[in-house]
């Protein structure tokens, strides 16, 4: 198993990033602001998000990570997380479109 640390200083000022670690190449979890410093290739390879929980720093790229990708996606990226955590989600982050 390889981890690779994208973010974990739990702030966004200069040389830091929120919370975010990359699984494998494929498994994410949570998704902080450090997933930003992954190519789109690299974000493309992602299969799996784990979210541990639902505040900002944990949760903020995932939807600009799925936007930048979504049209290179043959299959949808899945999103494991309680279901507190998942109905945070789609109550205060998904689109209503």
């Amino acid at each position: 198993m390889r981890v690779r640390v994208l973010g974990c200083s739990g702030a966004i000022a200069k040389d830091c990033r929120t919370t975010s670690f990359l699984i494998d190449g494929d498994v994410l979890v949570d998704a902080g602001t450090g997933v930003g410093d992954l190519s789109l290739d690299e974000m493309g390879g992602i299969r799996h998000v784990l979210l541990t929980h639902s505040h900002l720093d944990h949760v903020a790229a995932l939807p600009l990570m799925v936007d930048s990708i979504a049209s290179q996606l043959n299959e949808p990226i899945h999103v494991h997380a309680l279901p507190g955590t998942l109905a945070a989600l789609k109550t205060h982050i998904s689109s209503t479109t």
